[in-house]
């Protein structure tokens, strides 16, 4: 077994068992790092598949900024509040039901072999995207060619957005 598998399989590990841990923790901040831990797990997966662009796009947009988004969000409602109110989580039935299939899905791809948990090998495509340059200098150099304007524009539009969401969350003074 290759490095790059078993990194591939701690990372993948590591992702499941945080995703899990997001949906069924009962404290909100918990759960937000948990989702920080899967975030940085599907990261190293990128690594593993040598996809760096992606990788280091998943930490900066997923990890820096949604993460810190939704723990924004956590901070500004009342945990306190939502924690003596009554929860509406009585889906039982379709929670097992989605279990059910899931655990018949797993049973399929282990009645069908070992074959059907191979990843195909990445070793002379990698090498020759290595050769070419790397997919960050390709992406950089095609963000700042051929798409500059689009660009530009979700930049604006992005900034936009952080303006209005300041705007939106500010809080009126008495003088106000």
């Amino acid at each position: 077994m290759s490095v790059e598998l078993l990194l591939f399989y701690i990372f993948a590990v590591i992702a499941v068992a945080s995703a899990i841990l997001v949906v069924s923790s009962r404290n909100v901040v918990h759960s937000a790092a948990f989702l920080g831990a899967t975030l940085f797990a599907v990261a190293g997966l990128f690594l593993t598949l040598h996809a760096e662009f992606l990788a280091g796009v998943q930490v900066i947009v997923y990890v820096g900024g949604i993460l810190v988004l939704f723990i924004f969000v956590i901070m500004l409602i009342a945990v306190e509040r939502n924690v003596h109110e009554r929860q509406f989580n009585r889906q039982w039935t379709i929670a097992l039901l989605v279990a059910a299939i899931l655990i018949v899905e797993i049973a399929y791809g282990l009645y069908k072999g070992k074959d059907s948990f191979l990843l195909p090998r990445v070793g002379a495509a990698a090498a020759a995207a290595v050769a070419l340059g790397g997919n960050s200098e390709q992406v950089g150099a095609g963000l700042y060619t051929a798409y500059l304007l689009p660009f530009e524009i979700a930049s604006i539009l992005l900034l936009v957005a952080i303006v209005g969401a300041v705007v939106l969350s500010k809080k009126r003074t008495q003088a106000e």
